[in-house]
This record gives structure tokens, sequence and C-alpha cells, in this order.
């Protein structure tokens, strides 16, 4: 029976926080993920894990339990119970004690990595974590597509949508002029800025400066 293919591309969208106090370790697992996550957040210590958390958004935690003076367990302990913050976490250790295993078990850890750790395993654990996520980023990617498409009423202007949408950025800001739009579809100035008046009438996009749009969500139809 073959094994499962993992689809890592996914990775790409997310941002990753990562803990580890042995400095060579840390360096190398965060030049390896770089090249598959959106953002890695690499800390040596739990008190420049909250300050990231504060800063940025983070999508999964990965931390070594026993740190300097510190406990990953805990870490996580005070995020759910002080901080009422709730980030999936893979939890690394070089020991196999039960007792550890129980208390992530209990703290509803998604998973638990034994070091020296295998970057494959790693990276398939991030990618179980992080599909349901994916996937639902497709549903309200595409249902956005049928919310933009029934404020429009020319059906042949689908594939214009569907460009807008695919091509927002992480603002719901849309970075093409008209000729960007036309190299890369077969579509025709005229209808370009036909659906482009369309959209900026109803507020659903508003015209930065040329060639920058911004996504306006809340304008869009509620669905009957």
């Amino acid at each position: 029976m073959t094994k499962k293919q993992r689809n890592l591309d996914i990775l790409n969208q997310f941002s990753i926080l990562y803990i580890e106090d042995e400095p060579e370790l840390l360096k190398h697992t965060k030049t390896v993920l770089e090249d598959f996550v959106k953002n890695i957040y690499a800390v040596e210590s739990i008190e420049l894990a909250l300050e990231a958390i504060k800063k940025h958004h983070i999508d999964v935690i990965v931390s070594d339990i026993l740190l300097k003076n510190e406990n990953g367990i805990e870490f996580i302990r005070l995020l759910k119970n002080e901080y009422k913050i709730n980030i999936p976490t893979i939890l690394m250790t070089a020991h196999t004690d039960t007792e550890y295993l129980l208390d992530a078990i209990k703290l509803k850890v998604q998973d638990y990595i034994v070091k020296p750790v295998n970057i494959k395993d790693l990276l398939n654990a991030l990618h179980d974590i992080l599909l349901p996520k994916a996937q639902q980023k497709e549903i309200e990617k595409f249902y956005r597509i049928i919310k933009t498409i029934s404020a429009v009423t020319d059906s042949k202007q689908i594939e214009l949508i569907r460009f807008i949408i695919k091509n927002l950025d992480d603002e719901n800001m849309l970075n093409c002029s008209y000729s960007d739009i036309m190299a890369r579809i077969d579509i025709s100035k005229p209808t370009v800025i036909k659906v482009f008046k369309q959209l900026i009438d109803l507020e659903i996009l508003t015209k930065i400066q040329n060639g920058k749009y911004l996504f306006n969500e809340n304008r869009l139809p509620s669905p009957e």
C-alpha cells in the first residue's frame, strides 16, 4: 500500500512560531521551514514567544518541552488558561516520559514529536494540522467568488471575477493594472473597465491608486 501523499504547498499560507533553546538547532530548523511556510518566527524563550504572539498572527506553535529554566507545556497552559489563546501546537522532546505525554493530551496538543526531530515528520505534522484551515480558506475564497458574481449581471465576466479573487493579498488588496490583467487572461479592455466600474459603483472595490484596489468583502451581497 502506498503512503498518503501530502501537498506541502499548502504550508506557504501559514505562519509558524518555533521555540527551541538550542541555537544551532533553532537556526537549522528555521532555515528549512523558511522554504515551506509563509512566515517562521524562531525564538529561544517563552518571553520572546509571547512577544511574537502579540505582534504577529500565528497559525501553529512548534515548541520544545524542556527549555532553559522553562517548560513548553507550561507555556501552552499559560496561553490557554490566562491569555485565552488557543493555537494548534506541536510539542517536541528528547524524552518519552509518560508524564509529558499525559500533560500534552490534557491540553489537547495536536501532535507530539520525539527528538531528534525528523524534518519530514515535522512538515507532515504541520500539513495535517493546517489542512482543514487551508480547505476552509478555499471554501471561503470560492464563496466570495459566488457572491461577487451575483453582484454583477453578466456571467461572461466570471473569469475576471475569479482572477480578482485569486490575486488578492492578505490585506484584500488587488495590485494589478488593466494591462496586467489583459496580459494574463484573454479579455478585452472595455470588459475590464465595465466590470471594475460595476464593482466600484457597488463599493465592492475601492480604487486606492492606479493599479491598486481594495476588495471590500463587507459590501458583498448576502446570500439568499
